[in-house]
């Protein structure tokens, strides 16, 4: 008997406890969203020299890397923002031992914020020891500062959603119970038309570059409680 009866108490102890600890508020769940359009102020961009014959002489890739040192210094760039990207052939001494007409090649990376400032920088350079160039990456300075104007946007978006959905069933919109991201869309890749290919032709092409913006797109789930 007295077994029967501490199990009946400690089955009421339990039920108490489950019943106090279910969320009876009544809720309501919705998504917010909010997107917006930024165009890159930062685009990396690749250049790679080679050693060329010029008759019986050959220009070396140290003749050619101080032309793009200077040009890239005049143009105001930063010593960060100009760095080796491969060296390529460049490290194969055997090789350039063996053989007197071995070319070597070496790639760097520019960081620009003004894509006008490229064209000085290329027309200082050789064009012969110019092989190729090439967009490598970009990016947007204010990047996180967006991402976050953006979180609380789609939350507001969420809150209006609950609001109006509420509002139209004459019910009242009460405090936010759950907020979570579920999606953040990454940005989308910049389209450029064609790559830049800088041969021995004096009438090499100028880049012609065809950026789209970069598409944020952030989306918050919330749960509000709705209130008499």
């Amino acid at each position: 008997m007295k077994k029967l009866l501490t199990f009946i108490l400690i089955s009421f102890v339990a039920a108490a406890t489950f019943a106090q600890n279910v969320d009876l508020r009544r809720k309501i769940t919705v998504t917010g969203s909010a997107e917006t359009e930024v165009t890159p102020d930062i685009i990396y961009f690749s250049i790679s020299l080679k050693e060329y014959l010029n008759g019986k002489n050959k220009v070396g890739i140290s003749t050619l890397e101080n032309q793009l040192q200077k040009a890239v210094n005049d143009a105001g760039i930063a010593k960060a923002d100009f760095t080796i990207n491969n060296l390529s052939s460049y490290n194969y001494v055997p090789e350039k031992k063996k053989n007197a007409d071995f070319l070597a090649s070496k790639q760097y990376r520019l960081k620009l914020h003004d894509l006008n400032k490229l064209n000085r920088i290329l027309d200082a350079v050789d064009d012969k020891g110019i092989q190729s160039t090439g967009i490598d990456g970009y990016d947007y300075s204010g990047i996180e500062a967006l991402k976050s104007d953006l979180k609380l946007k789609a939350l507001k978006n969420a809150q209006a959603k609950a609001s109006f959905l509420l509002n139209g069933i004459g019910e009242k919109l009460g405090g936010a119970i759950d907020i979570q991201e579920i999606n953040n869309e990454p940005m989308q890749q910049p389209v450029f038309r064609s790559m830049m290919m800088k041969t021995s032709s004096a009438n090499a092409a100028e880049p012609d570059i065809d950026f789209k913006k970069i598409k944020l797109n952030h989306q918050i789930q919330a749960v509000f409680e709705i209130v008499k």
